[in-house]
């Protein structure tokens, strides 16, 4: 059950591809979604989900519950810490550069800070309520992270299945509007009136899925009971029959074909069903040909899935870099943007130089062994379904989207 330098890789990949995609430089038009309606966002939470459910899985396992918590808690507090540091770079460094009037991309991505004053956007940032585009997703990541002890602990006492199933169900109601209703019924008891666009782009309420299916998923992984390659051979030609018209699909997208009524079906934000199992059969077939994609596990990948949350952060300074240099331009060009890229890269690497070995550290530390080096078998604080039980149909979704997996267990 050593660390999996091949997943490492992979969300070295995601990384590249989410600055690739927030950078205003040309090459945001060829990243964005170019696989089908499938983006980086989902592999980053999903990834990031199923190594949290491991780690703290197999820490419990060892130490007991609440060592594990304050663990937990004290990763969400630094997490946390990471996120404020960027509020402070935002509100103290680009809010007077945006407040010039000259750099409107920068402008509209702080739109709140100017409508609702310094006060209030700074208190409800603070507080995780007003997230700003491209500062929300770690805002959502620290969410659903100081969650997950209490729910391994729900999964402890009632099992795997009723959790699940209402996570499938809140998800549910996500595509049907939860969120804005939820929000207006907030709105009368909450002291605040932040519009529901500047809560952040990500509707948690459908996310929070991806995040509950990984966490299975990596305590399955670290009790050695995921049979990945089983479950992606059986929707081998599934995957193909949805992944190739999807892909066709969002090619003629492109070319001004519209969705119309059924686009609700893609929804990157509320994680629409389609989307969903769009994101399930590309991540099948990345399993099935695993063979052929681990020689792409290359060391700069694996370095930057290391230390994947410092490296994020970092790629948004660049971000707001980039905003900053577009002056009035819609997307940098020439020189600018090639030294941008760079100077992006680069930084993002030399973040994971220096954060990747503490990280895998920290992993290694959660091995279940005893002073002595052996490995103790102590009784499992989180329960899961024993390997021989069918898997629950409500977890049928997640089962598949766990194909991103390449070959966890070995």
């Amino acid at each position: 059950m050593g660390r999996r330098t091949e997943l490492d890789a992979v969300r070295g990949l995601m990384l590249v591809w989410i600055a690739l995609t927030h950078l205003p430089t040309s090459a945001s038009t060829y990243v964005n979604q170019p696989f089908g309606f499938v983006s980086a966002a989902e592999g980053f939470i999903f990834l990031s989900a199923l190594f949290t459910g491991r780690i703290y899985f197999r820490m419990a396992e060892h130490d007991g519950y609440w060592p594990m918590t304050r663990k937990l808690w004290s990763r969400t507090l630094r997490l946390y810490v990471y996120h404020a540091l960027l509020l402070a770079f935002a509100f103290l460094v680009a809010v007077p550069i945006a407040a010039r009037g000259n750099r409107p991309g920068l402008h509209n991505l702080l739109n709140f800070y100017f409508t609702a004053g310094a006060k209030q956007s700074i208190a409800e940032a603070a507080l995780l309520i007003y997230r700003p585009p491209l500062l929300d997703i770690l805002p959502m990541y620290i969410i659903f992270l100081a969650f997950t002890s209490a729910g391994l602990l729900l999964a402890r006492k009632i099992g795997w299945k009723p959790i699940l199933a209402a996570a499938f169900v809140v998800w549910g109601f996500a595509q049907f509007g939860f969120r804005s209703a939820e929000h207006s019924f907030m709105m009368r008891f909450i002291p605040t009136r932040i519009p529901l666009n500047e809560m952040g782009s990500f509707d948690l309420w459908a996310w929070q899925f991806l995040w509950i299916a990984g966490i299975w998923l990596g305590v399955r992984w670290g009790q050695e009971n995921l049979p990945i390659e089983k479950w992606a051979r059986r929707v081998l030609v599934p995957a193909v029959l949805i992944v190739i018209p999807l892909f066709v699909l969002r090619r003629l997208l492109e070319r001004g074909v519209e969705l119309g009524a059924s686009e609700f079906l893609f929804d990157k934000w509320h994680l629409g069903p389609l989307r969903v199992l769009n994101f399930a059969a590309v991540a099948a077939l990345l399993i099935v040909a695993q063979s052929l994609l681990k020689p792409l596990a290359i060391r700069p990948l694996i370095m930057l899935g290391q230390s994947s949350l410092q490296v994020f952060c970092v790629h948004l300074l660049f971000c707001f870099a980039g905003l900053t240099l577009m002056g009035n331009a819609s997307m940098l060009d020439g020189w600018r943007q090639s030294a941008l890229l760079i100077a992006t890269f680069s930084a993002m690497l030399l973040t994971a130089k220096l954060f990747s070995k503490s990280e895998a550290k920290h992993e290694r530390q959660s091995k279940t062994e005893s002073p002595s080096g052996s490995r103790t078998q102590t009784k499992s604080p989180v329960q899961t379904e024993p390997a021989s039980s069918n898997i629950p149909p409500v977890a049928a979704i997640p089962t598949v989207v766990a194909g991103t997996v390449a070959n966890p267990v070995e």
